[in-house]
């Protein structure tokens, strides 16, 4: 997958990653206490693994294992099938998810550099064929742990337009950018808003647009 992004400014090219690297890592530090209480209710309530963890395309379509506090129980089946999350989603999964104390681990990928703390969240490989050319410039950067798309609805709004919100962000990297999304960022996770879309208990599986074929796709490197 070729990279045609050039960094936005200084910012993006010498400041972004170093910030991330100091911000994860001061998180993990005053957030240590609640990730242990966290994991231990998630190994009482929901047995083991207390940790959930899956490949996620990053940067260029590069692979990489992303962390995440298990909210769900095991299919019964052993198959994952989207269309039944909420039968396997706890009410404690469900308070893990809407505190948003679940992605917590995904300090560990941003102090790694996988991830950043703001950019495209990281989503399912199986997307990447069906990304049209728009969509596929959300990976010219780091995926984050929270973007624009995250401050305009999150999963109340259609794959569509969380897409053009990532692409937007691409084209528009600052300092200051960045920072308003955090603390936007803040005030929807103390608000609860868009946690779920509403069809489903997590969010629909992107399926592809119209458009896709007809663009072009992506693929996996790395």
């Amino acid at each position: 997958m070729e990279n045609k992004h050039t960094p936005y400014g200084l910012y993006e090219k010498y400041i972004k990653r170093p910030q991330d690297f100091l911000c994860s890592l001061l998180a993990i530090i005053l957030l240590s206490p609640v990730m242990l209480i966290t994991a231990i209710l998630v190994r009482v309530k929901l047995g083991t693994p207390v940790l959930f963890t899956q490949e996620r395309p990053g940067k260029n379509g590069k692979l990489f294992r992303l962390y995440k506090f298990r909210t769900m129980l095991p299919p019964k089946d052993g198959v994952i099938d989207p269309t039944r999350d909420a039968d396997r989603l706890t009410p404690f999964g469900k308070k893990l998810r809407s505190s948003s104390l679940d992605e917590l681990p995904e300090l560990f990928n941003m102090l790694k550099g996988d991830m950043a703390v703001v950019g495209p969240r990281p989503l399912l490989t199986q997307y990447l064929s069906r990304y049209n050319a728009h969509q596929a410039r959300r990976h010219e950067v780091r995926p984050g742990f929270t973007g624009l798309a995250q401050i305009h609805g999150r999963n109340a709004i259609s794959w569509e337009e969380k897409f053009d919100w990532d692409v937007k962000y691409v084209d528009n990297i600052t300092f200051l950018g960045d920072w308003k999304i955090i603390f936007g960022t803040v005030k929807i996770v103390l608000k609860r808003d868009g946690i779920n879309s509403e069809t489903s208990a997590t969010m629909e599986e992107f399926m592809g647009t119209e458009a896709a074929a007809a663009q072009g796709s992506v693929k996996v490197s790395g």
